[in-house]
Order: C-alpha cells, then sequence, then structure tokens
C-alpha cells in the first residue's frame, strides 16, 4: 500500500516520470463502462454521485440562461447529462482524449439534447476555442492530470477567455493537500474507502495508476489560480478526503 508519505514523493515527481497522453488515453479507452452510470458517478471517487448532483444544481443556478456548455475530460458523459437534466436543451461541446469515451458520451448526450453536440478528441493543453463561446464548463476528474504551474495557470486562463460574462465553471477533482499530515489523514482514509468498496487489491490498484498518471494539487492553490485568472466569485460546494467539488463565475 502507498503511503502518504510516498504519495506526496510521487506527486513531486519529475514530470517526465509520469504516464505520457498516449499511456493515460489507452487506459480510459479501456474502462469505459465504469464512467458510464449516471446514478454512481466514477466510483473510484468518493462522494461522486453528491458531486454529480451539486455541480448541475449550482450550474443551473448561477447559470439559468445558458445556451451552450463545455464538458473537459468529458468521459462517459456523466457530468454533462446531469446539467442537462436542469438546464435542458444546450448546446453541449464534449472534450475527451479517449475515442471510446467521447463515442459512448456523443452517443449518450445526443439522445438528451435538441442542441448542438460536438466533439473534439485532444489534450486540454492544446485545444483552441473562440473566446466568449460557452455559458457554463465542468472540469470532473480530469485537471489533476495537469503537472506544472503553468499548465494550471494557462488552462484556467483559457478556460475564463471561452466563458461568455457571467459565465461558470465547475470542477470536481482529486486533490492533495499543502500539509503533510493533513496529507497522511486523507490518503489513508481514501485507501479505506476503496478497501471497503472493493478490497484492498482494488485499493492497490487505483493508488498504482495514481502513481504513475496524476498530479492532483491543493483546492487553494486551484483557487488562487481562479482568481489570477480573472474570475471573482470562488465557491467550494464539497469536499471530502481527497476528492472537492467547486467553482468560479466570471464576471
Amino acid at each position: 500500500m502507498r503511503t502518504a508519505a510516498g504519495m506526496i514523493g510521487s506527486m513531486k515527481k519529475n514530470v517526465l516520470e509520469k504516464s505520457s497522453v498516449e499511456e493515460i488515453r489507452d487506459r480510459f479507452d479501456r474502462d469505459v463502462e465504469r464512467f458510464s452510470n449516471l446514478e454512481t458517478g466514477q466510483t473510484a471517487t468518493v462522494d461522486a454521485a453528491l458531486a454529480l448532483d451539486l455541480v448541475a444544481r449550482s450550474a443551473a443556478a448561477t447559470t439559468p440562461a445558458a445556451l451552450a456548455m463545455l464538458d473537459i475530460g468529458c468521459g462517459a458523459g456523466n457530468f454533462t447529462l446531469k446539467v442537462l437534466e436542469r438546464l435542458p436543451n444546450l448546446d453541449c461541446t464534449l472534450i475527451d482524449l479517449s475515442p471510446n469515451m467521447l463515442a459512448r458520451a456523443n452517443v449518450r448526450v445526443s439522445t438528451a439534447t435538441a442542441g448542438l453536440v460536438y466533439t473534439i478528441r485532444q489534450d486540454i493543453r492544446l485545444v483552441q476555442m473562440p473566446p466568449n463561446s460557452v455559458d457554463v464548463v465542468v472540469a470532473a476528474a480530469v485537471l489533476h492530470h495537469l503537472r506544472d504551474e503553468n499548465e494550471w495557470s494557462e488552462t484556467f486562463r483559457k478556460i475564463f477567455r471561452w466563458l461568455r460574462p457571467g459565465g461558470s465553471l465547475w470542477i470536481f477533482d482529486f486533490v492533495s493537500h499543502e500539509v503533510e499530515a493533513v496529507q497522511d489523514i486523507m490518503w489513508n482514509r481514501y485507501g479505506d474507502y476503496l478497501a471497503a468498496f472493493q478490497g484492498e487489491q482494488y485499493r492497490d490498484q487505483v493508488f498504482a495508476y495514481v502513481d504513475r498518471e496524476d498530479s492532483p494539487r491543493p483546492v487553494l492553490f486551484q483557487c488562487e489560480l481562479l482568481r489570477e485568472a480573472g474570475f471573482r466569485e470562488i465557491d467550494i460546494l464539497h469536499k471530502n478526503t481527497c476528492f472537492a467539488a467547486f467553482g468560479a463565475r466570471k464576471p
């Protein structure tokens, strides 16, 4: 079992030691079914169903006149589908590395909206979109694949540019902690959650791909970058163990 101290060391690895974009894409290509349950969400995350609901409610309440949304790292489309329950018939743009995930999301979302559905198979770091082109952006369990601070900062700045005035961004993601003792507590709690869910072997499997793939950052680090990008209204919806839901509104 990976210890909390080991996890912190892993998160500080040279980015060249982490999985490549291609390796991450290939793993998700083989894991579509796990991301396709709208009732449970992605079960390796804590409080996935609650986060789905909170993000959808917050997006609808904050941006009630929305016409278009963007889902970054859409997976099988769960977050877009939940938002569409409260903001029906939006135009939807779906971005994902995995062609299999994107194909599943396209089918599911196309049957849930009368709006247009666009798909982009690309790394968010390379995507370009017109300024002021969407009203709602969701990013679920994806931004923790960003590596250095410049990538985080530029991604938030891009999203800010893409949003129309009054638009909102909602994130649910795997996060780290600045205080090592707190990281230790939260990492052990996450291990207990995974082991209780599907056993110690499953816990070790999840910890192994976190070690290879992920470079999460603390919630407050991300909130500071959101403010630097131009967002002025930032709220944390929920946090439990190593997962947090939070969002921001463009003036």
